[in-house]
């Protein structure tokens, strides 16, 4: 893959990743606050505040994970490779590795779960009565973004800084 494609697509699931994650959060703030608000200086109180809560930490949960592996702040052990300088390639691989296993198991089992919610048409949200499997297909588009920026990642860690990819 080239370096402008590599480009393009970092470029694109950024885009995802960071407006998604602006706006689910900027709602859930502006739910919460306006609930806060309204209990507290009128009797009124709306109801289905705490779901749209729930439902944004669910989503950003798992879009965040995406834009971790981005900003290479997912969980590793790092311990090792600082008293074990030599094994510090092979561990970085073996946690790609396991990434990319992760994001094939979110793929294949978010996919099956969101096709069995989708068929049962009493899976609604408890409140607002959104159809479930809306949010479950979450899961296997993150899967997909895991993986791609995973292989983004490797392929950048293969290239030494300031070099360009072998043209074929």
């Amino acid at each position: 893959m080239s370096k402008k494609a590599l480009q393009y697509l970092d470029a694109v699931l950024t885009f995802i990743e960071d407006w998604s994650l602006f706006l689910s959060v900027s709602l859930a703030l502006v739910v919460a606050m306006a609930n806060i608000i309204l209990r507290k200086t009128s009797p009124i109180s709306l109801y289905w505040s705490d779901e749209v809560v729930r439902k944004v930490i669910f989503f950003t949960t798992f879009i965040g994970c995406s834009a971790a592996i981005r900003n290479r702040s997912l969980i590793r052990i790092d311990a090792l490779p600082q008293l074990f300088p030599a094994i510090k390639k092979p561990l970085t691989y073996l946690h790609h590795l396991g990434v990319i296993i992760f994001g094939s198991l979110i793929i294949r089992l978010g996919w099956q779960l969101m096709v069995r919610v989708q068929k049962d048409s009493f899976a609604r949200t408890a409140t607002l009565q959104i159809p479930e499997w809306y949010f479950y297909a979450v899961l296997p588009v993150v899967g997909v973004m895991m993986i791609l920026r995973t292989l983004m990642v490797m392929v950048q860690e293969r290239r030494p800084a300031g070099t360009k990819p072998k043209e074929n």
